[in-house]
């Protein structure tokens, strides 16, 4: 990204009023961030801005923040990581309230589109079992090379993350504060060993506070990042509880290892699955059968000139795009396609029928080949 877009993104993000989606729509009206604050206040309204944010923008109030942000950016060697940029979590990036920016360390060029993900969270103050069971799914998963995310907090998190490493996996950790510190600063030998196989992530500035309410946003990106969240232990009223609430926003798929109707920290895995927004967990098996990941082929196929002969040309171009980006929402095959969703869920049908894609978890779909 350049400094020009990261600086006039950067002063976007700090402008009151705009938040992740306000802020995306508008950079979609006016072409970039800089098109936002080249508007005139007259052009801006036109848009449908209203006054008040307009005015906000008019001001340009946010410019001496930005610039110092991005020195202190350089400084720290944090990267952005725009929405439109391919770098960007895949999954993230279906997500209506994504943020516009993520600031990163480590390996931002992780193949997030082609890659199994999988989130784990759970308590602070795990059993012995719980942590037997982080280092059960690493083993079986292992074969699938998936990416695991999860909060760099005390208890289940840490424990994600050091047995991905252990298991040669890489693993994210995603942060409720800017990227200058680490927190906990316990962590801190881990965080530095996961930049060489995985990375860190934050929606936070460096200038930003450090806040309760961070945790709470940053468990959405823990949920949003991924195909599933798995909540291993958790009290009826833990911190993981909220990651799993955003899971079930987003329409992903969630699972909950339960535990004794006595235990504390299984109570609330025990809620989710008694109240049907969790599946039942007994096996790290099962979440690579339901997500299908020992149907994931290690090699993609070459798509064969005489697949397309009984293909129309509206079919051609669903498949063709889907081919090149492996997975893809609903929503966004449409998009890209220029095509109503109406047609393209109908395209999807035959496509099915035909053993060209499949349907997966949250709206999406899956090239197969043929």
């Amino acid at each position: 990204m350049k400094e020009e877009d990261l600086f006039f993104t950067l002063a976007l993000t700090k402008v009151n009023g705009v938040g992740p989606i306000i802020g995306k729509r508008l950079i979609e009206n006016f072409g970039t961030a800089k098109g936002v604050f080249d508007a005139s206040f007259k052009e801006l309204i036109s848009k449908r801005v209203s006054e008040s944010l307009a005015t906000q923008i008019v001001k340009k109030g946010e410019f001496s923040w930005a610039e110092k942000e991005v020195k202190l950016m350089e400084q720290a060697g944090v990267q952005p990581l725009f929405y439109q940029a391919k770098e960007y979590p895949y999954y993230l990036r279906q997500c209506e309230d994504s943020p516009i920016l993520l600031f990163a360390k480590g390996n931002v060029t992780a193949n997030w589109a082609s890659r199994n993900v999988v989130s784990i969270v759970g308590t602070r103050n795990p059993t012995s079992r719980g942590l037997d069971f982080c280092t059960r799914f690493m083993e079986v998963a292992q074969a699938y090379n998936p990416i695991i995310v999860s909060g760099l907090a005390y208890g289940i998190d840490i424990c994600v993350h050091k047995q991905a490493l252990a298991f040669g996996l890489e693993t994210f950790g995603v942060l409720g504060h800017g990227l200058n510190r680490i927190y906990p600063a316990k962590h801190t030998t881990i965080a530095e060993n996961m930049l060489e196989k995985g990375g860190l992530l934050t929606e936070f500035a460096i200038q930003s506070k450090i806040d309760r309410e961070n945790f709470i946003q940053r468990n959405r990106l823990v949920a949003g990042s991924s195909q599933a969240t798995i909540v291993v232990e958790s009290a009826i009223k833990g911190g993981s509880m909220s990651s799993i609430a955003f899971a079930n926003d987003y329409n992903r798929e969630v699972f909950a290892v339960p535990g004794r109707i006595d235990d504390i920290l299984s109570q609330g895995c025990n809620e989710l699955i008694r109240s049907h927004r969790a599946q039942l967990l007994s096996d790290p098996v099962e979440v690579i059968e339901i997500l299908h990941w020992n149907k994931t082929k290690k090699e993609h196929k070459v798509i064969q000139p005489q697949l397309f002969v009984d293909l129309n040309g509206e079919e051609k171009k669903v498949y063709s795009y889907l081919a090149e980006v492996q997975r893809e929402v609903i929503d966004l095959i449409a998009q890209n396609c220029s095509l109503p969703i109406y047609k393209v869920s109908t395209i999807l049908l035959q496509l099915e029928l035909q053993g060209l894609v499949r349907p997966l978890p949250g709206k999406y779909f899956e090239c197969i080949g043929e």
